[in-house]
């Protein structure tokens, strides 16, 4: 597997890319960095702020169309540190405008194209308990982040063509709630509880190092990931 976290060119993006959204010369690679990340979180929000799914939708949609027009992400601050907070509070004041001025989102108003999954569909899914708002946004934006970063890293772990493998090995991110126990998962892929044992100690410190690249690329510092790790486990209980 790879060490990519460890190279410093990895996290270079961080605030530079969040701030590239907002350049003309973008393209539109940084927002969809952007929306792919906080796209969900957004809508979680917006529902639990009392929208309807389609309205929900339209208003986050709208809201990074809006953030594109404007170059609204240029003015962001590395000094601001976690861009999760920056964002949130970027759309609470557009959907305070809205209430101000009285006006609905028209369907199909969003202009930012980005393959997403059926945010209602997930919400049911993935947050079930009604907490506050704020709490969903923070829980969204931490399953968004695992998800990314578990498909990052079943691919590095299939990589050389053993389908399957990562099915397996996964319960045991998970510390000593692992739902096979390491003799089981030796008999399962013909291999030597030590071999088991190795693989799993290297995946963990792999899943650690590509989690804390994907959160650095969204606070101002290294001495900010700690915090926002620990804000990511707590948002998820």
């Amino acid at each position: 597997m790879s060490d990519q976290p460890n190279n410093p060119n990895f996290t270079a993006t961080r605030w530079s890319l969040v701030q590239a959204a907002g350049r003309p010369d973008d393209a539109g690679g940084a927002l969809a960095w952007l929306c792919e990340r906080y796209w969900f979180p957004l809508f979680a929000y917006a529902r639990g702020k009392g929208l309807s799914p389609e309205d929900a939708e339209d208003m986050v949609q709208t809201f990074f169309a809006g953030m594109l027009e404007q170059n609204l992400v240029a003015r962001a601050e590395a000094e601001r540190g976690r861009f999760r907070s920056f964002l949130l509070g970027c759309m609470n004041n557009f959907m305070a405008r809205q209430r101000e001025r009285g006006q609905t989102i028209k369907r199909g108003g969003g202009t930012v194209a980005v393959s997403l999954d059926d945010g209602e569909a997930r919400l049911q899914r993935e947050l079930i308990t009604a907490r506050t708002p704020a709490l969903d946004y923070d829980r969204a934006w931490a399953l968004t982040m695992l998800d990314r970063v578990l498909a990052a890293l079943r691919k590095e772990c299939e990589a050389d063509g053993k389908d399957g493998r990562f099915e397996v090995f996964q319960c045991f991110l998970h510390g000593e709630r692992a739902d096979l126990s390491m003799v089981e998962a030796a008999e399962r892929l013909g291999i030597s509880v030590g071999a088991v044992r190795s693989f799993v100690h290297r995946l963990r410190l792999r899943f650690r190092a590509m989690l804390s690249a994907e959160i650095r690329e969204t606070v101002s510092s290294d001495e900010e990931v700690p915090g926002e790790l620990q804000h990511l486990l707590a948002a998820l209980l």
